[in-house]
């Protein structure tokens, strides 16, 4: 994988116009019939395109430098092997035998569009169905690993990220040193969680397993967008999927694990991990927009980056989090 420190720092998507994606798309085979609709997408171009036959598909075009073209291609193997499987992913076309495909200097694949509303994490039933499938893509993770993606894991996500944001100056001159302070003690508590957890497994995951990531549909979810797949403790495809006061996290933790572990089962020592995955979480988060910052879509969707008042609640939220990661690990009701 090539680092996100490398990226030339010009914007990344100058030259992608609606012309370039529908001759893009047009150059391994589909014809389009001029509809384009760009979807939500701030780390790659992703865009709804209309096509002849009156089918759409969806054409994702990726960020130049975040991953290798081997990274991109094992994620890939790794959705179509679960789609080989029956089980409900979107995983990329492959036409003329390849799934990623070059179009000058911008690399794209091509991906069925799946309808579906978001689902209703409130009721347990659904809960339930999305850990059965959860524990099946588990089950197929845990056969092999990655070669070319870094495992989600403190110094990727926490070391990192601090460091790369304290040596770039992006927090404001006057919070540095409380900002500093409190990510050495969060990081403190992630390292501790870890040693705490044991030896639990890293295996494939979604590793962004939250509900603007899952379709619901009347024959159930879908899982989409691979995108950030790591290897990671199962629970990182959990702890997302939860919400609301720790009864009720605990009750629909309790839900998912009735499906997973009819495929897989669940190490519940990686329950105290789920705090210190959020921590890392908002940590690369900040890391993930200052890396971004020279793509104009990025100064234009969060312009509050550089004030002091988000640093100030970035503060606040690490210290909650090193007082939650020394509270006793979430247990399913």
């Amino acid at each position: 994988m090539t680092s996100d420190d490398s990226e030339k720092l010009q914007p990344p998507y100058a030259d992608l116009g609606p012309d370039a994606v529908l001759d893009a798309v047009e150059s391994v085979g589909p014809r389009c019939d001029g509809r384009l609709l760009q979807l939500n997408s701030f780390e790659n171009r992703v865009f709804q395109l209309g096509l002849e036959d009156g089918a759409s598909c969806i054409a994702k075009f990726y960020r130049p430098g975040r991953w290798s073209d081997e990274a991109i291609l094992e994620e890939h193997a790794f959705s179509l092997d679960l789609a080989a499987r029956e089980i409900p992913v979107v995983p990329p076309r492959v036409l003329h035998g390849a799934t990623l495909h070059r179009h000058g200097k911008h690399r794209f694949a091509l991906f069925d569009r799946q309808g579906g509303r978001t689902p209703e994490l409130e009721q347990e039933a659904v809960l339930e169905r999305i850990g059965r499938f959860l524990g099946r893509i588990h089950a197929v993770g845990a056969e092999a690993g990655y070669a070319h993606r870094e495992p989600l894991e403190p110094r990727v996500f926490g070391v990192e990220s601090r460091d790369f944001l304290l040596q770039g100056d992006w927090v404001p001159a006057e919070l540095r040193e409380a900002w500093s302070a409190v990510a050495e003690l969060a990081l403190q508590g992630v390292q501790q969680a870890w040693r705490d957890a044991g030896e639990f497994r890293m295996l494939r995951v979604h590793a962004d397993c939250h509900a603007g990531n899952l379709l619901w549909t009347d024959d159930g979810p879908h899982f989409v967008d691979f995108d950030d797949s790591r290897c990671a403790p199962a629970v990182q495809d959990l702890w997302m999927l939860l919400g609301g006061d720790p009864q009720d996290m605990r009750a629909q933790l309790a839900a998912l694990l009735r499906g997973y572990e009819m495929f897989r089962e669940f190490d519940p020592r990686e329950l105290r991990l789920v705090e210190a995955l959020r921590t890392l979480r908002l940590l690369h988060y900040s890391a993930w927009i200052a890396r971004r910052w020279h793509d104009p879509a990025f100064p234009a969707a969060f312009p509050w980056f550089g004030d002091a008042r988000y640093w100030q609640d970035r503060i606040l939220e690490l210290r909650e989090q090193v007082a939650l990661m020394q509270e006793p690990p979430l247990l399913a009701a």
